[in-house]
């Protein structure tokens, strides 16, 4: 299974280009991940866009509202949605400063967050990117995760 995440812009703060490329970098030994950046603007040009983007992907909305798992949850939540078999690429929308408009939320097969507190998205990508790399070594048996 194919990950896609499309996020509203291009990250520029410093830490966050830098944890991008380093967990990119780490991914692309454990799977086909992808990062795709489209342009930012209000919440429902963004939202309007990443619907485009995704047609045809199983779409994850990333909102403060979603459900809440832990890593070992979103391990067995990936590893269910790769046996299906069905989804040959999961895609995880990642919003502007405005957040998601409703239609695309309800578009959304699932609603996820990252934790209860509402994140920046550069701060938020980086933070998605960490847990599929968690999740992505620890179905590979690698030490990185412990719990």
């Amino acid at each position: 299974m194919h990950v896609r995440i499309i996020v509203a812009g291009k990250p520029a703060l410093a830490y966050a280009k830098a944890g991008v490329a380093e967990y990119l970098k780490r991914l692309a030994r454990l799977g086909s991940y992808e990062v795709v950046v489209i342009k930012a603007g209000s919440s429902a040009e963004v939202s309007a866009r990443l619907l485009e983007r995704s047609q045809g992907c199983w779409r994850v909305a990333l909102d403060e509202r979603g459900e809440g798992l832990s890593t070992r949850g979103l391990a067995d939540k990936l590893q269910t949605l790769e046996r299906r078999g069905e989804i040959k690429t999961l895609a995880f929308l990642l919003g502007a400063a405005d957040g998601h408009s409703p239609e695309l939320r309800e578009a959304c097969e699932w609603v996820l967050t990252l934790s209860p507190l509402t994140l920046q998205h550069e701060l938020a990508l980086v933070v998605l990117l960490e847990q599929l790399y968690r999740v992505a070594s620890l179905r590979a048996g690698a030490p990185y995760h412990r719990d």
